[in-house]
This record gives C-alpha cells, sequence and structure tokens, in this order.
C-alpha cells in the first residue's frame, strides 16, 4: 500500500498569502488609474497654455501657467457672482431638506403599522422616479416661481427630501426609546425632545448626507437651466453660459481650470468633515 505525500503545511499556506497579499496591491492600483488619470488630465490641462491644449492629453505643460489660468478665470468668467448664486440656492436647500427629512424621518421610524410603512414607502419613491421637468417648469410658472432663487429651493428640496428620509429612518430605529421616554417625564415637547436629544444623535448621518445633497445641487445644471436660467447665476450654469458664449470655446484650458476651482470648496469641506462622513456611512451599514 502506497502512500501519497502531502505537503507541509507552510507550503500550502504560502499560496494563499500571496494571494490575500496582492489582491489588496491590485485593488488599489486600479483605484489610483482610475481616479487619478481623470485627476491629472483636469490638471495637467489646466496648467497648458491654449495651444497645448487645444488637444487635451496626458501630457505635462511645457511651461505650468496654472495660477495665470487661474487669474484669468476669476476675472473674466464671473465666477465671484456665480460663487454667491450657488450658495443662495444651496444653503436653504441642504438646511431646509435636512430638517424637514430628519424630522419626518423621526415619526415613520418611531411609528408602526400599514399606514407609516406606505408613507414611508411614498416618501423614499423620490429616489428611484425621476422628476418630470415639463411638469416642475409649469408648476413654478403657475405659482409665479419661475426664474426665483425660492422657485429653485422649492426643486431641490423637493428632489432630496427623499434620500434624507431613506439616510435618517434606519438610523432613528436604532436609537433606543427610553432617551425620549425619559424628556417626556421631565416635561419635554415633541419639538424640544427631537432638538435636545434626536438632532444630536443624528449628526454622523447628517453629515453625510449633507455632502450628498450638497454635491448634487453643487454640481447641478440641469434643472438650473430649465428653472433660473439667464436670471441667477450658478457655477455650472455660468460655465455653461459663459463657454457657450464664446469665452471658454476651444479654450480647453480655461474650461478645466474653470472645473478645479468650481470644485474646491466641496473638496475643502469634504477633507475637513471627511471623520464624520465616514462615521456617518459605516454607522448606518452596522446599525
Amino acid at each position: 500500500m502506497t502512500t501519497v505525500p502531502t505537503r507541509p503545511a507552510a507550503a500550502r499556506r504560502a499560496p494563499r498569502k500571496r494571494r490575500s497579499f496582492g489582491q489588496p496591491i491590485a485593488a488599489i492600483l486600479v483605484a489610483a488609474a482610475v481616479l487619478g488619470v481623470p485627476f491629472w488630465l483636469v490638471v495637467a490641462t489646466a496648467g497648458k497654455s491654449q495651444g497645448e491644449a487645444l488637444d487635451p492629453n496626458l501630457s505635462a505643460p511645457t511651461n505650468w501657467q496654472l495660477w495665470e489660468n487661474f487669474a484669468t478665470v476669476f476675472a473674466d468668467g464671473r465666477m465671484l457672482s456665480a460663487f454667491f448664486g450657488s450658495l443662495l440656492v444651496m444653503v436653504p436647500a441642504v438646511v431646509g431638506v435636512l430638517v424637514l427629512g430628519s424630522m419626518a424621518a423621526w415619526i415613520l421610524g418611531r411609528r408602526g403599522g400599514r399606514l407609516s410603512a406606505a408613507i414611508y414607502a411614498l416618501g423614499i419613491s423620490g429616489i428611484v422616479l425621476p422628476p418630470a421637468v415639463v411638469t416642475i417648469v409649469l408648476l413654478l410658472r403657475q405659482l409665479g416661481l419661475a426664474g426665483t432663487a425660492l422657485g429653485m429651493i422649492g426643486v431641490y428640496m423637493g428632489m432630496y427630501l427623499s434620500t434624507v428620509i431613506f439616510f435618517v429612518t434606519g438610523f432613528v430605529r436604532t436609537i433606543p426609546h427610553e432617551l425620549e421616554e425619559a424628556a417626556r417625564v421631565d416635561g419635554a415637547g415633541p419639538v424640544r425632545v427631537f432638538v435636545r436629544i434626536i438632532l444630536p444623535l443624528l449628526r454622523p448621518v447628517l453629515a453625510t448626507a449633507t455632502i450628498l445633497i450638497c454635491l448634487y445641487i453643487w454640481n447641478d445644471v440641469f434643472y438650473a437651466l430649465f428653472v433660473i436660467g439667464g436670471r441667477i447665476d450658478t457655477l455650472p450654469l455660468n460655465l455653461y453660459q459663459v463657454a457657450s458664449a464664446g469665452l471658454y470655446l476651444q479654450n480647453w484650458h480655461l474650461i478645466f481650470a474653470y472645473i478645479i476651482l468650481m470644485s474646491l470648496p466641496l473638496l475643502i469641506t469634504f477633507v475637513v468633515a471627511q471623520r464624520r462622513i465616514i462615521s456617518g456611512i459605516t454607522s448606518g451599514a452596522v446599525k
């Protein structure tokens, strides 16, 4: 009777270790290529002269003109007024949708029954149902809000209220009921319970929702073009208008420089608040 020789345990574990070590490296390299190549294309093109940037590619500029292009864009592209126009629309919309969405999510998270489930399903249906642009524009005209910042704020709040309800409702269900009961025993009303007890606990998930909604609103040009186009400048809308008017026509170095300047506020916000954002995502996933 012959016996089949077996490999030592260390020899069998070696290929597994190589695979477990190589897979994260491969994933990191793929992610670096997917994210790094477009980022380098934008930065390199923004630093080129007009002649070099006519055909955008990955080559580095012969002479870097990044700061000069930034100055040209800021001076000739009306970026300052467009920046304040974006803030005028984004800040009230984000604050309003967070307050209303978190209050609705608190009620839906605490109430049971079929009616609450139906209302919750209706509340998050906006995530999968696209808004009807023609209907929105006609409705705003009937209300006298077409072409106004208030109308644009209302549109954004209606579009992204479902996102906040979806994010916050699951988180609310993990908060112990005893905290609210103790506050009610002390004589606190519903508004005080929400402001003093619930809202501070929602900060991580609200930070995540804030970044997502700010990203959507800050980069939106489609709905802004139909609702407030030509009346209020936002950064993406201003870029579209000046590029169409001929200021940036074939000037890819100025277009990419504008894109970098437009992205800086959100990038800085993300860097500052990244711990809260990651905390909100992981808390929602675990809970």
